[in-house]
C-alpha cells in the first residue's frame, strides 16, 4: 500500500491534477461572445479598436529565470540598450552594469549562472540551525526555528517519498508497457490490458485516463510522468537540502541587502523556460506566421534574471525592480512568488521607488489553490509597518469554459489580495530554441495582464500607472455564475461566487479596456 499511496501522493497528484482541457493556441487572446473561450478579446480589440491608430513602444521588464534571446518570435522585441557597446566589456553608459545590453542577471557572475537554488525555508532554517548550534545562543526566536524545522522535515520527507514512489511507478509502468508489447501503447491498449495485481490496476486507470489529452504514450511519459520525477528530484537534491547552497557562484556579499551591483550579463541563463514562456505571452510578434501573436504589439521586452529553480531570494527582487525602473520600463511582470521574505524590507523599498516612478507592477497570485487573505504570498503589496503599493494588480488564473470551472483548480484566490483573473491554463507560448509548449499557471496569467496593461500605456500613453490600472480593473467581464474552488468539508469543490476569490468578480478584457481608455477622464 505504501508505493501507491506515495504514487498518489506524487504521480497522482499531478496527473490527475492536470486539467483536461482542449489545447487550443492562441485562446487567451479570443473573444467569449465569437469564439466560445473566455479570452480577452485581444483579437477583437485590435480589429474594431485600434485600426489606424499610432502607438509608442512601451519597456517591459520581465523579472523571472531568463529569456532566449534568439528565439526567432522575440528576438525582434528585445529591450536594447543603446547607451551600451556589445561585447566591449565596459561600462560604457556608467550604470555600473557592464555590456547590460538586453537586460541584467543578478543570479550569476564571471563564474557562471545559478541553476538551481534553495527553498526560503530551507535558508531560514539553514541559518538557524547555526545560530541555536551554539548550547549558549540566544534563544530568542527559538520557538520560530523549531516551528520551521518541523514544517522544513515534513516537506523533505514527503519529497523523499513521493520520488521513491514515482520512482517505483516508473519501473512498474516499463513492466506494464512490456506485458503490452508496443513501444508506444495507446488509451485503448492499457484500457485492454489485463492487470496482475492491484499496482498495475492502478498504472492502468491513471494512464489510460491521461492518455485522452495526449497524442501518443511518449509525449505524456516525457511531458507529465518524467516532469514529475524531475519536480520532486530537484526539491530532494537542491531546494531542500540543507548542505547545497549555490550562492557563491554570484559572489556577492549576501548579507549585505544594500549593495546593489553584483551579477553579469547573460538574461538568458541555464534555463529559460518559464521567462521565455512569459515574454511570448506579453510580446511575441504579432502576425508573423510563428508561434502565438503576444498581447501587446509595440513592446520592449527586458530581461532581467532573479528567478532560479527554486525561490527567489529578496535581495536580488529588489534590485531586479530598481534596474528595471532605472532603464525605462513601465511595467514589470513578477511571475513568481513564495511563503517567506526574510528580507522584506528590502523589497518594499525597492516597490516604492517603482511606484514613485510611475511604474505598474503585475504579480501572479501562486499556485497552490489558498486564499491569499490569510496565507502569505511573497512579494506583495502590503508594506511593513503599513500601506499598500497602489499601482500593484494581483492575478489569479483562469480557464477558457464559461462555468464552474472558470477559475483554475490550482490558482490562489483571495476576495482583497487577489485582483482579477485572467486566463492560466493551457497557454501556447515560446520556450527556448525557437520552439512553442503549452504551460498552466498563474505564471501564464499574470503575463496576459501585464501585456494588456502595455497595450493600454502604448497606445494611450499619457495615462498614469495608477489610471490604468483603474481601467483594468473597472473593465472585467463579470462572472455571474457559481464557480468552483478548492475543497469544502468533505473534500469536495465548494460553490461561490467569483467576487469571493477576487476583488473585481472577474476576468480582464482588452476590448472593454480600450474602450474605457479611450474616454478615460
Amino acid at each position: 500500500m505504501s508505493i501507491i499511496k506515495n504514487v498518489t501522493i506524487g504521480v497522482a497528484l499531478l496527473l490527475s491534477a492536470s486539467m483536461v482541457h482542449a489545447q487550443l493556441p492562441n485562446w487567451q487572446n479570443m473573444d467569449l461572445q465569437k469564439d466560445s473561450v473566455f479570452g480577452i478579446s485581444v483579437e477583437k480589440a485590435y480589429n474594431e479598436l485600434l485600426k489606424d491608430k499610432k502607438s509608442k513602444p512601451v519597456v517591459v521588464a520581465i523579472i523571472d529565470s531568463g529569456v532566449d534571446t534568439a528565439h526567432e518570435d522575440l528576438k525582434s522585441t528585445l529591450w536594447v540598450n543603446l547607451k551600451e557597446k556589445r561585447g566591449n566589456g565596459k561600462d560604457d553608459d556608467k550604470n555600473h552594469y557592464i555590456d547590460d545590453i538586453n537586460g541584467w542577471d543578478f543570479i550569476g557572475s564571471s563564474k557562471g549562472n545559478v541553476d538551481y537554488d534553495n527553498l526560503e525555508l530551507t535558508r531560514l532554517v539553514r541559518a538557524g540551525q547555526a545560530r541555536f548550534a551554539n548550547p549558549s545562543a540566544d534563544t530568542n526566536g527559538l520557538y520560530q526555528y523549531k516551528q520551521l524545522r518541523a514544517k522544513y522535515d515534513e516537506e523533505l520527507d514527503e519529497a523523499k517519498k513521493t520520488l521513491y514512489g514515482i520512482t517505483r511507478f516508473k519501473g512498474m509502468l516499463d513492466t506494464v508497457v512490456a506485458k503490452i508489447n508496443k513501444e508506444n501503447p495507446t488509451a485503448a491498449d492499457f484500457q485492454a490490458f489485463n492487470a496482475d495485481n492491484p499496482v498495475e490496476e492502478q498504472i492502468k486507470q491513471v494512464v489510460s485516463q491521461q492518455l485522452l489529452r495526449y497524442p501518443d504514450y511518449k509525449t505524456f511519459k516525457a511531458s507529465e510522468l518524467d516532469r514529475a520525477y524531475d519536480h520532486f528530484k530537484e526539491q530532494a537534491d537542491y531546494q531542500l537540502n540543507l548542505e547545497y547552497d549555490p550562492r557563491a557562484i554570484v559572489g556577492d556579499n549576501y548579507a549585505n541587502v544594500d549593495e546593489h551591483y553584483y551579477g553579469n550579463n547573460d538574461v538568458t541563463g541555464p534555463d529559460a523556460d518559464h521567462g521565455t514562456h512569459v515574454a511570448g505571452i506579453i510580446g511575441a510578434v504579432r502576425n508573423n506566421n510563428l508561434g502565438i501573436n503576444g498581447v501587446a504589439d509595440n513592446v520592449l521586452l527586458m530581461s532581467v534574471r532573479t528567478v532560479p529553480n527554486g525561490d527567489e531570494r529578496d535581495k536580488d527582487v529588489a534590485n531586479a525592480l530598481r534596474y528595471a525602473v532605472d532603464n525605462g520600463a513601465k511595467v514589470i511582470n513578477m511571475s513568481f512568488g513564495k511563503p517567506y521574505s526574510p528580507n522584506k524590507k528590502a523589497v518594499d523599498d525597492a516597490v516604492k521607488y517603482a511606484v514613485s516612478k510611475d511604474v505598474l507592477l503585475v504579480h501572479a497570485a501562486g499556485n497552490d489553490g489558498q486564499n491569499t487573505d490569510s496565507v502569505a504570498n511573497y512579494p506583495n503589496r502590503n508594506y511593513l509597518g503599513g500601506g499598500i503599493a497602489d499601482a500593484w494588480i494581483e492575478v489569479g488564473a483562469s480557464g477558457p469554459n464559461d462555468d464552474e470551472t472558470l477559475p483554475a483548480s490550482f490558482s490562489n484566490y483571495g476576495k482583497n489580495a487577489v485582483d482579477v483573473f485572467a486566463p492560466g491554463v493551457a497557454i501556447y507560448s515560446s520556450v527556448p530554441g525557437s520552439k512553442y509548449d503549452y504551460h498552466d499557471g498563474t505564471s501564464m496569467a499574470a503575463p496576459v495582464v501585464t501585456g494588456l496593461a502595455a497595450l493600454i500605456r502604448s497606445y494611450y500613453p499619457k495615462l498614469t500607472a495608477l489610471q490604468v490600472k483603474d481601467i483594468i480593473l473597472k473593465s472585467v467581464v463579470k462572472v455571474e455564475h457559481p464557480v468552483a474552488i478548492g475543497g469544502g468539508e468533505d473534500g469536495e469543490p465548494k460553490q461561490v461566487q467569483m467576487t469571493e476569490l477576487c476583488k473585481t468578480g472577474g476576468v480582464v478584457n482588452a476590448y472593454k479596456a480600450l474602450q474605457l481608455a479611450a474616454s478615460y477622464k
